[in-house]
């Protein structure tokens, strides 16, 4: 076969990224809903390479072949668009990718792009990386970042050992995010970046986003958002001025439980004190491309897969989970026995009006059930028992149709207690800095009907009564189904 130049192949690239780029610009064109649905894998591109298929293909290779040596060239060089290997890219991923770039900036002016990676950490890990480099102008100069303390567990970890005390890059922590004159007075000339998680996990910490955004950018670094609770469905932080959001897509995005992924997505050109064009320019491009081609933190096609499935119900979905969490939190603020209820959508929350203002379901004005703006404030909320810890265990252990698990955003209601699981190993100084006392449950409203979920708590709630508690179903007590079937 004759040959057919490098020439040839870049410029075959360039018309495959304009027709791509047009692709997507007639996508956003479309509701939150269509996006969701449809993503960025079109019906040209199906029939044209994909044998007709409505769904994305799963791409198990973990390699792309190459016509001649200039394609391999022009490919490996990147000047046209590869799947070279799967740990930097791979066509099922990207379909991913598109689509969570398309529904964070849903409704914007923004431009931004993805970079999935294997879990919500490596999300995290991947995002705030990159900025955690000297200044080549100001060498020997310690640095640090600003951050939250109302953070997962698994991100407070990694501020508080793996860069602060294994690095020395100082984590200086924000106690009370609302409070915009704390995070001021802790930005200095070699501050990297801000980093927030709203709502926070799990005690719904929220701050004026905007206001943070203005003063990241007064200083000249991005502010980093971590929105895994609340997804696009509810709150897009790009829209209000964040230049980074990372997804535990595992979570609410993907309510299966069926995949474990990870999601960063950026402005282009954001704003840094960084002396790197390529990474202001397309922040997860250069992701993809250079550290995380390093480092690895790839995501599965298969995991892609189950996630775009999910996706597509994103919008209906966090509207039934934030109504019946609702309904459970009243509840509960009610009950006897509960303490107090942390929940952002209750109207005696001292940051009810603050999250108001953000947090609201996409395109409800545009639907037929609502036909005006509604605000919705997610799945995960928490409460604290009217008790010591060891009675918080003892309502926990109770529970028949909850499930006592460490994840969230399922669609089955899932309750944890923080100070035992999620949030242990960042100590009882740490976790009373985050406002997690011992007596709290965090609980994840599923899909069920939120009349079952509440008469289970407050089955399990009556236990503090002095009444007993009953197992309904011997065989998934303690020891579960195989015990049962070693019994028979």
């Amino acid at each position: 076969m004759k040959p057919k130049g490098l020439f040839y192949y870049i410029n075959a690239g360039k018309r495959s990224i304009k027709w791509h780029q047009q692709n997507i610009q007639q996508i956003k064109k479309c509701r939150f809903d269509t996006i969701a649905v449809h993503g960025i894998y079109s019906l040209q591109e199906a029939l044209d390479f994909n044998q007709g298929s409505i769904i994305e293909p799963l791409y198990l290779s973990t390699s792309q072949a190459y016509r001649d040596s200039d394609e391999m060239e022009a490919a490996l060089s990147y000047q046209i668009p590869t799947w070279c290997y799967s740990r930097i890219a791979n066509p099922t991923v990207y379909y991913l990718e598109g689509v969570l770039a398309l529904l964070e900036s849903y409704g914007t002016n923004v431009d931004a792009s993805c970079c999935a990676t294997s879990s919500g950490m490596a999300a995290i890990q991947s995002a705030v990386e990159p900025f955690l480099v000297e200044n080549k102008k100001k060498p020997n100069q310690p640095i640090n970042f600003v951050a939250t303390c109302q953070v997962y567990g698994g991100t407070y970890q990694l501020f508080s050992v793996r860069k602060d005390v294994e690095r020395n890059i100082e984590w200086r922590k924000v106690v009370n995010s609302n409070n915009i004159r704390e995070w001021e007075s802790q930005i200095d000339e070699n501050t990297r970046f801000l980093f927030g998680e709203m709502p926070s996990n799990p005690s719904q910490a929220f701050f004026d986003l905007e206001k943070v955004a203005a003063l990241a950018h007064k200083h000249n670094i991005p502010l980093i958002i971590d929105s895994t609770v609340a997804t696009p469905a509810l709150l897009r932080p790009l829209a209000h001025g964040a230049d980074i959001v990372v997804q535990s897509v595992t979570k609410s995005m993907t309510s299966s439980g069926f995949c474990i992924a990870g999601a960063v997505i950026a402005r282009k050109n954001l704003t840094t004190n960084i002396n790197n064009n390529q990474l202001k320019a397309d922040f997860c491009a250069y992701l993809k491309q250079l550290p995380n081609r390093d480092t690895g933190p790839n995501l599965s096609p298969m995991s892609a897969l189950l996630a775009l499935s999910d996706l597509r119900t994103l919008r209906p979905r966090m509207d039934q989970l934030s109504r019946n969490t609702m309904k459970v939190a009243t509840f509960l603020e009610s009950h006897k026995q509960v303490e107090k209820v942390e929940y952002l959508g209750l109207k005696s929350h001292p940051l009810n009006r603050l999250a108001s203002k953000y947090m609201h379901l996409v395109d409800a004005e545009h639907d037929d059930l609502y036909g005006k703006k509604v605000n919705r404030y997610g799945h995960l909320m928490s409460f604290c028992v009217k008790g010591t810890h060891q009675d918080t265990r003892k309502v926990f252990d109770a529970l028949q149709r909850i499930w006592r698990a460490t994840d969230l955003g399922r669609i089955k209601s899932v309750a944890t207690i923080p100070t035992i699981s999620t949030h242990a190993q960042q100590g009882e100084e740490g976790r009373k800095l985050a406002c997690i006392p011992p007596n709290l449950i965090r609980l994840c409203v599923g899909a069920e009907h939120p009349d079952d979920v509440i008469n289970d708590l407050n089955q399990a709630l009556a236990v503090l009564k002095g009444k007993k508690h009953h197992i309904t179903s011997p065989e998934f007590s303690a020891g579960g189904a195989s015990s049962a079937r070693m019994r028979k």
